[in-house]
């Protein structure tokens, strides 16, 4: 002990800690000073410093791992603010219980140097997609009490009836694995051991909370979201009746399906008459409609009917999990449904 993982992406780093709760007696007698610190330290708070946060309400209690019962905490801070992180490891002397932490994400490869020289750490780096699919096989197969881990919505093009079910991934194979992180990428997997990248875009979160910065001076993730939930994209965009009058009937495109993102700011007067709010609702709608059109196409290619969204993206962002709900299920006609994780909420 500690037990601990990291995974450093470009915009968020997340941090999993495992707190052993089957400690004997001997051995509390023999735990170093360090240990116990780092310990109060991490369970004690909600949040470190001005950036961290451990996410209370993912909590695993009373797991079983690796023959150890404990409880699972999740922790978050801005990949930014990692040299923050090394400084308190380094003050804790963390590298007197640990010598090598295990790390995935590009940050494992980018910071590497920085681990060693600032908390002479070494990182012991798995490949980020190997951890997402087995990561959300085994959050799956442990979340045993409370609700399901898996989740899909019912009638999401129904938004008065749209309600949240579970969802079992007992037999999950195969699925496609849309992880929507800084970027995203979109992975067929046939077994845990048998997957492939089938695509992916750089427009992603990073692009949203990007963009948003520019057009509303917003700087965080949770303020754009917040102003995106207050906001009305169709003030923005053009839509296909905005060019029609109505529907385009011959080839199926509702009035209210999107034209051209961000069409109606080609007028001086439109542009005049929005609220930062419309441009980062726009903005979201933009980069979710992008995802859940390439998805789409991917699921129809390899002939994949069952779709795993995840990624920080979808953390505290119902606004783009039932967008891209509707989406699959509307364009699909019923034939590809969106699933979700507890675990990105």
């Amino acid at each position: 002990f500690p037990w601990f993982g990291m995974d450093i992406g470009g915009t968020l780093v997340k941090l999993v800690y495992f707190e052993p709760k089957d400690i004997t007696a001997e051995e509390e007698q023999e735990e170093v000073e360090n240990l116990k610190s780092i310990r109060r330290y991490l369970t004690s708070n909600t949040a470190y410093s001005k950036t961290g946060i451990r996410d209370v309400h993912l909590e695993l209690q009373d797991l079983t791992l690796c023959g150890r019962t404990g409880n699972l905490h999740f922790i978050r801070f801005p990949t930014h603010d990692l040299p923050a992180f090394l400084q308190m490891a380094r003050n804790k002397h963390f590298s007197s219980l640990h010598t090598t932490l295990c790390a995935t994400g590009g940050g494992a490869y980018k910071f590497e140097s920085d681990f060693r020289m600032m908390a002479d750490l070494q990182l012991h780096k798995l490949d980020e997609l190997d951890c997402l699919i087995r990561g959300v096989l085994y959050i799956d197969s442990v979340v045993s009490s409370g609700p399901s881990e898996c989740y899909y919505f019912e009638n999401p093009t129904d938004p008065d009836h749209c309600i949240q079910r579970p969802y079992t991934l007992e037999n999950p194979y195969p699925l496609l694995l849309v992880n929507i992180g800084s970027g995203v990428s979109i992975l067929a997997v046939y077994s845990e051991s048998n997957y492939k990248r089938v695509t992916g875009t750089s427009l992603g979160g990073g692009t949203f909370l990007g963009l948003c910065c520019l057009l509303t001076g917003c700087s965080t993730f949770e303020e754009a979201l917040e102003m995106a939930s207050q906001g009305e994209s169709t003030r923005v965009d053009k839509l296909v009746r905005d060019i029609y009058g109505g529907d385009y009937e011959r080839f199926g495109l509702p009035g209210w399906a999107v034209a051209s993102s961000f069409g109606n700011m080609m007028s001086k007067e439109k542009r005049e008459s929005v609220s930062k709010e419309d441009l980062a609702r726009a903005t979201l709608v933009t980069i979710t409609n992008n995802i859940g059109s390439i998805t789409r196409m991917c699921a129809l290619n390899e002939n994949i009917e069952r779709v795993v969204f995840v990624g920080n993206f979808l953390r505290v962002n119902t606004l783009s999990m039932k967008l891209l709900a509707y989406a699959m299920d509307y364009w699909s006609k019923g034939q590809l449904k969106a699933l979700f994780l507890q675990h990105e909420v």
